[in-house]
């Protein structure tokens, strides 16, 4: 990503030192080591905290998450969520991380449980090994529980059958990338086919609309102030999508817009998350539609492996303005 270098070489000036973790063993895709997971409640604003608002989008609750049982639990780079509380997500380096959300008797977010994390396999059925070949960015969990991941460094698609067998080649845009600066975003299109996913570029902003079945075609640029990278996207009912873009600078630090767009590309809802509220590098969303028409969005950051960052898991509900 464009500007993990950026965020390491800040920790460096204030004397942060990143942990170097240990390859885990082999293990299959669909389980992995048992791990606790902390949860320290966040609030939205630290200097006001009965803030719970942004616009249109209500706070839902957020974590800080950490774990003592493992060195691997850092670099969440995407996520998708499945019957509202069962989360999957990715790591930078290579790793799978499968756990449930816990919630109150409101709906609100307060914790993770049943976590278990295990290593990517390669086209050989062993665990990736080195930041070349491990560098799993984008995710994309197919409805038949297949999963698509998108990487960075050595750029490509690869899909996961649901039934744990060894990765294949999927369909990847016909394209050049910069070596941290390629499909950040990656998610499932079920409403326009069951093979269908889209991607996008980090520093480009360009989509595509690819299939299993029928390879990449270009789709809209994502308009974006040039100081952001498109990281992240989530598809909604109605042929709506969720963009999540990220920016960094040592004067400003993170900052996070995510934009709702109608099937035409106009903005139907917005959120910007900066200082003082709660932010990091926040690099994946994910949406649990209601039936009533609202959203639940979850922000998830990855704290690049640096001690000065965290990894924050945020919910937001957005209930769209009628029409």
């Amino acid at each position: 990503m464009s500007i993990r270098l950026a965020a390491a070489l800040a920790s460096l000036a204030l004397a942060a030192c990143a942990q170097q973790a240990p390859a885990l063993p082999t293990a299959p895709l669909a389980a992995g080591p048992a791990i606790a997971v902390a949860a320290a409640l966040v609030p939205l604003n630290p200097a006001d905290p009965a803030q719970d608002r942004i616009g249109d989008f209500r706070y839902a609750g957020g974590l800080a998450l950490s774990s003592a049982d493992t060195a691997r639990f850092h670099g969440l780079s995407d996520m998708a969520i499945r019957n509202g509380v069962d989360l999957t997500a990715v790591s930078d380096e290579g790793d799978l991380l499968k756990a449930r959300l816990m919630l109150d008797k409101t709906g609100r977010l307060v914790g993770l449980e049943g976590a278990r994390i295990s290593a990517l396999p390669g086209l050989d059925g062993k665990p990736l090994q080195g930041k070349l070949e491990s560098d799993s960015e984008g995710m994309a969990l197919l409805a038949n529980g297949d999963m698509l991941i998108s990487f960075e460094q050595r750029h490509r698609i690869w899909l996961y059958p649901a039934d744990g067998s060894p990765p294949r080649e999927a369909p990847a845009p016909d394209a050049s990338f910069p070596a941290n600066g390629g499909m950040e975003a990656l998610g499932p299109a079920p409403d326009l086919g069951p093979d269908v996913y889209l991607a996008g570029g980090e520093e480009s902003g360009q989509t595509w609309t690819c299939r299993l079945s029928a390879g990449c075609t270009p789709g809209p640029v994502i308009a974006k102030p040039p100081e952001f990278g498109l990281v992240a996207l989530t598809r909604l009912p109605q042929g709506r999508t969720a963009w999540l873009l990220r920016a960094w600078d040592p004067v400003r630090g993170n900052r996070v817009i995510l934009t709702v767009q109608d099937a035409q590309g106009a903005e139907v809802g917005r959120l910007d998350l900066a200082r003082p509220l709660t932010i990091d590098n926040f690099e994946a969303v994910a949406a649990v539609p209601a039936k009533d028409g609202a959203v639940r969005f979850y922000l998830l950051s990855d704290d690049n492996f640096q001690s000065s960052q965290r990894t924050l898991l945020l919910a937001f509900d957005w209930t769209p303005a009628r029409s």
